[in-house]
């Protein structure tokens, strides 16, 4: 049993500065042992992450079926400021271009034609091919995910090129809340967020937050709520309850996130699950050998925990 603000210490120490700030890539379990263990994980945790320049994304099973790794993504997006992220990409690309922003930062078309006093369809051309190389050939990031983003960056410009329409439809695919993908036929971007390809969008958002002036990616995963057996009576219920057929497809989703970790870069994800994760035999993590094998210590000093094993309790200690 390790407290939970010295397990914070080493995280912060062995991998937010030094691993995954360095392109590593992680995926821990965390067990606390009570609600003020995880609180108190939880907060140390975000504040250390914010402080080392991570953006801190936080998703919890209650609220999200995180057996559905898409729904995943877009409670992620949700919480990802994508104005600023494009904004940042764009001042970058301008000033690359030889066009750096004029003193009040504006970085529209029209503001940098003015202020560098250069034709606007010119500098139209020369900033279209620095997005072009800064953003759609960034192969770490897939396609879409790159289609997506270069979208974004050319309505920062108001250039004309990316109506208000088109904007408001990409923001929408990113969120899942686009209803129909025939609003996204001029931004040529055919396919829909789901399951086959959002473990690839989350490893393409992280990387695009590194090229944005971001450390990498917090990511906490919150699945406590898959230890409740039993639904409670109907005036208690909130949020998501999960079948063992849902249990299990969440514990692959976990699995998968862990076996491409290889995938990943400046990415830690914490599983934050009860202690029911280790003791019920059907529900918890006995419950999908795939999964346990990949993070469960066989072998182990019971009076002593080893704090940077893929598995961790918290508690008092």
């Amino acid at each position: 049993m390790i407290a939970a603000d010295r397990f914070v210490e080493l995280l912060d120490h062995e991998y937010l500065r030094g691993f995954v700030d360095g392109g590593g890539a992680a995926v821990k379990f965390v067990v606390p042992t009570d609600e003020t263990s995880a609180t108190s994980f939880l907060d140390r945790f975000q504040a250390t992450a914010d402080s080392a320049g991570y953006t801190t994304v936080h998703v919890d099973a209650a609220s999200t079926r995180v057996q559905l790794l898409d729904q995943v993504f877009f409670q992620v997006a949700r919480q990802i400021d994508w104005e600023e992220l494009a904004a940042i990409a764009v001042s970058k690309a301008v000033t690359a271009a030889g066009y750096p922003p004029p003193p009040d930062g504006t970085v529209t078309l029209e503001r940098l034609a003015s202020h560098h006093q250069v034709d606007p369809r010119e500098l139209k051309r020369d900033l279209d091919r620095q997005l072009q190389h800064q953003v759609q050939q960034d192969y770490a990031m897939v396609q879409e995910f790159r289609t997506a983003m270069l979208r974004l960056c050319q309505a920062q410009l108001r250039s004309g090129q990316v109506a208000d329409a088109e904007y408001d439809a990409v923001m929408e695919w990113l969120r899942g809340d686009l209803r129909q993908m025939s609003a996204l036929k001029s931004a040529l971007i055919f396919r829909r967020i789901g399951r086959h390809n959002a473990r690839h969008l989350l490893f393409s958002l992280a990387h695009w937050l590194t090229v944005n002036d971001r450390t990498g990616m917090a990511f906490v995963l919150d699945i406590r709520r898959l230890g409740f057996s039993r639904r409670p009576a109907p005036e208690e219920r909130h949020g998501h309850y999960y079948t063992k057929a849902a249990l299990l497809d969440a514990y692959e989703v976990l699995r998968q996130l862990i076996d491409n970790t290889d995938e990943m870069a400046n990415c830690i994800v914490v599983v934050v699950a009860s202690p029911a994760f280790l003791s019920d035999p059907s529900r918890g993590v006995d419950a999908y050998q795939a999964l346990k094998l990949r993070i469960f210590d066989e072998v182990r000093d019971v009076r002593r925990e080893n704090p940077l094993s893929s598995l961790v309790r918290l508690g008092a200690a």
